[in-house]
């Protein structure tokens, strides 16, 4: 199965489908739109006008004038002077997402490249011939330039590719996944290098795995009201009309979608408790102003995700070779910006709640929630290791898209940091998991202490999950394995799919 590339009209569950390992098949309906504007690129040329990118230098070297002859060195040279990266290599997935989004940018037709550089790339994907990309070196303004260069360099057999589980160089790697190497027209090593694509696709991939953290911490938070004998008053609709924000609305239902039925309040119906604390009766206004932070972000990447941003564009009416900013990357700097707020408030509030529960004074359970306290810690350390990761994040958290730095002798005098602001999702989000397993790990032990009564149908089956690899903790273990198997879970979408939960990608 592979998802149909279709230029411009990607959905962002098309993006996370790739971005799961899906590949890809071109829509061939695209292919007239590039042919034109490859002619038009050299009708261009022909016509002898200096052309930004195409017969000139680039950057503070546009007044450069190249020789027709060197047209095709040019672009070499380009692409090999670009790739500059440093720094771990991309995550594979995150690389095949980028060189997908890069397809449906040339497919547009208004960079100016052959098909034939569209096909060698759809083919990179379908044979998983995936280049190694360093992951430092961009500040997302004249286009993720280093990292997409690495991608540049591959198509020209040079860098270094991963295939059949093995790292080699691309000549080699490209040889045994029967392909040749191009050599780059007018145009095309520019269009290749110039845009936003490894911002995007590292900004694409931290969405979808804080969809899937967001929707498993609706259903912790409502284990961890329902183990603290919280109110399900907060989650009356009534009170998230008045205020009348959607994404509030929408995670209150979902908590009391995810409560109702439970035994569990019937049970202290006449209690002293007038109010929870705020990390169980804030969680809608909370959770809900993440949603539709995160909303916003996802619909500005899925704007990005079908853009063209490299420069200058070609129009073959005429023909024209305009030049112009689209590979500034702001919006996506602003929209992982978003992801990086939210995901550190989502794990923020999680943790609180992980801290009332192991407190008897404020949940009424044992102690740190072990049947025998003192002679066991319980889940004493748990809370810590929470607590840790969610100031890794909060130190994280700070924006990106506030800095700038000149470069290319103040020619690119203000740049947007979106590659720095994207790269740290997959850090920030890869804690969120963890903190969101010990919230899963801590609300079921927490429950255990409730039996025979029953929660919800979900929230049985939600600990039930965990239940069938992590046994209830009666006496100290070592923890380290339970805390990684519901870490795995998590980020695997096991507590996502639990029931029919808000979400935005």
């Amino acid at each position: 199965m592979s998802v149909s590339l279709k230029p411009g009209a990607m959905a962002l569950t098309d993006w996370c489908s790739i971005y799961r390992g899906t590949s890809v098949e071109v829509d061939r309906g695209c292919k007239g739109g590039v042919e034109r504007a490859a002619q038009a690129v050299a009708e261009l040329v022909a016509s002898g006008r200096a052309v930004y990118g195409v017969n000139t230098g680039f950057g503070k070297l546009a007044q450069s004038r190249i020789a027709d002859a060197e047209l095709a060195e040019l672009q070499k040279r380009l692409v090999l002077s670009h790739a500059a990266g440093v720094g771990e290599p991309m995550p594979p997935a995150i690389a095949r997402l980028m060189i997908a989004l890069k397809i449906a940018s040339l497919g547009r037709g208004v960079s100016g490249v052959r098909w034939q550089v569209i096909e060698t790339l759809e083919a990179l994907i379908q044979r998983d011939c995936i280049p190694l990309i360093p992951c430092q070196g961009s500040v997302g303004a004249s286009g993720d330039l280093a990292p997409l260069a690495q991608l540049a360099a591959v198509l020209i057999g040079v860098g270094e590719v991963w295939f059949e589980g093995e790292q080699m160089p691309a000549e080699k790697g490209l040889k045994k996944a029967g392909l040749k190497p191009l050599e780059l027209g007018p145009k095309e090593g520019l269009a290749l290098l110039n845009g936003t694509q490894f911002s995007t696709a590292y900004a694409l991939a931290g969405l979808f795995e804080a969809e899937r953290a967001f929707q498993s911490a609706l259903v912790t938070g409502a284990m961890s009201v329902d183990a603290a004998k919280g109110s399900l008053a907060p989650f009356d609709p009534r009170i998230h009309e008045c205020r009348g924000h959607q994404g509030q609305m929408d995670a209150a239902a979902a908590y009391l979608d995810l409560l109702t039925e439970s035994e569990i309040p019937a049970s202290h119906i006449d209690c002293a408790k007038v109010q929870d604390p705020y990390c169980l009766r804030c969680q809608p206004q909370v959770m809900g102003a993440a949603l539709g932070v995160l909303r916003q972000a996802a619909a500005t990447l899925a704007t990005e995700a079908n853009a063209v941003t490299d420069n200058p564009l070609i129009f073959p009416d005429g023909p024209d070779a305009i030049s112009g900013g689209n590979f500034h990357a702001e919006p996506v700097a602003f929209a992982a910006d978003m992801i990086a707020m939210a995901v550190c408030e989502i794990g923020s509030l999680s943790e609180r709640r992980q801290a009332m529960l192991v407190d008897p004074v404020l949940s009424g359970l044992p102690a740190f929630l072990s049947p025998a306290p003192g002679l066991n810690s319980g889940f004493m350390i748990p809370q810590v290791t929470a607590a840790a990761l969610v100031s890794e994040n909060k130190q994280r958290a700070m924006p990106a898209s506030v800095d700038s730095i000149p470069t290319s002798a103040n020619q690119e005098d203000h740049v947007s940091m979106a590659a720095h602001g994207a790269r740290r999702l997959m850090a920030m989000t890869g804690n969120l998991h963890g903190i969101i397993a010990l919230e899963w790990m801590t609300a079921a032990q927490a429950l255990d202490f409730h039996a025979p009564l029953k929660s919800s149908e979900s929230i049985e089956a939600a600990k039930t999950l965990l239940r069938a690899d992590v046994p209830m903790l009666e006496d100290d273990r070592y923890f380290a394995p339970d805390i990684k198997t519901a870490t795995d879970l998590v980020r695997d979408g096991a507590l996502s799919g639990i029931a029919d939960l808000p979400g935005f990608a």
